[in-house]
């Protein structure tokens, strides 16, 4: 048996009523980062300028590639808060593999990756077998990677000082001459990817159904647990880059450097439109609310406003999304 699916039936009210009100989500969340660079640039002419916006997409690539995996997570309304420290983990394994065992660099970007999608794989166990709920599963899998972390560091960074082209991955230039990133064109080809993944194949459709209503897929023959890990799995692959990216724009791994990425990234997905409920989200969404946080983030600092209150100001931004969600929730029901 299969999903139920109404793409084949002719559209109605009733069916297009969500596809509007979910598009309309990421016309709103667009429409608030264009509000917040009008703000930002008449408060401050070295906000709009390309080495700021340069140096703006730079810092929304961690966000961004932790955001696009745990959309997957929480479209199927589940939650990740093991993705912090678990870049944190992945980017030390990174030097691990890379500098203290000397793997080549490919073998040893790839192996990190992978360790990112073993954290998420214990997690989809822990979720669809034990049956333990995603916010504990997670949150006991974030205190054992940050442990682990330290510990397998010694609490000391691991440096690539001889190794330029890993730092390459990220602070290189695809365009000779001209100061742009190669990781904000990896972020790119990712979100590519996930949206045509989310949207074109069965994994796809299997975290939507999921979401939408979990007793209604597994009564239509689905194996919910399998597909659960595979999903969380997968989500566990964008930690494990996300490692090799910041490991790799910093130039080292530090083992406590991820602590709170989680929530700007889970933030990041519900300013995109992804409805913490489930059954709801696209990349696109998620991609554009990463620039939200990173936009807020960096304005912020431009016109120097003091750290603890750039830490108010995205904890308001942060409730005004997840009251957002939840009034989408409510006119949904009506």
């Amino acid at each position: 048996m299969t999903v139920p699916t109404t793409e084949t039936e002719k559209p109605t009210g009733r069916v297009l009523a969500p596809r509007i009100k979910g598009r309309l989500q990421q016309f709103l969340a667009f429409g608030g980062l264009i509000v917040i660079f009008i703000i930002f640039t008449i408060a401050s002419p070295d906000f709009f300028t390309f080495s700021n916006l340069t140096s703006l997409l730079f810092s929304t690539v961690v966000i961004g590639t932790l955001a696009i995996g745990v959309t997957f997570v929480i479209i199927t309304a589940g939650i990740d808060l093991s993705l912090g420290t678990g870049m944190s983990l992945c980017a030390v394994m990174s030097g691990v593999f890379i500098v203290n065992w000397h793997l080549p660099l490919v073998v040893g970007v790839l192996l990190a990756v992978l360790f990112g999608g073993l954290i998420g794989f214990i997690n989809g166990v822990n979720v669809a077998f034990l049956k333990i709920p995603p916010f504990i599963a997670t949150l006991a899998m974030m205190l054992v990677c940050a442990g682990l972390a330290l510990v397998i560091s010694q609490s000391t960074p691991i440096y690539f000082d001889k190794i330029p082209a890993f730092s390459a991955i990220s602070t290189g230039n695809l365009i000779p001459g001209v100061n742009f990133p190669n990781a904000v064109f990896i972020l790119a080809a990712v979100a590519i990817i996930a949206a045509v993944i989310l949207n074109k194949t069965v994994l796809g459709r299997y975290t939507y159904s999921i979401g939408s209503n979990e007793e209604a897929t597994v009564l239509s023959g689905i194996n919910v647990r399998k597909w659960l890990i595979v999903i969380y799995t997968f989500a566990g692959l964008f930690t494990g880059l996300a490692g090799v990216m910041i490991s790799a724009r910093l130039g080292s791994a530090q083992p406590a450097l991820g602590s709170g990425y989680e929530l700007q990234a889970i933030a990041a997905v519900v300013i995109g439109g992804t409805s913490l409920f489930g059954g709801k989200g696209t990349i696109v969404g998620t991609v554009i609310g990463a620039l939200v946080m990173s936009s807020l983030t960096n304005g912020l600092q431009v016109v120097s406003v003091p750290q603890e209150w750039q830490s108010v100001i995205l904890g308001v931004v942060i409730l005004a999304a997840v009251y957002t969600d939840n009034i989408r929730r409510r006119e949904a029901k009506t």
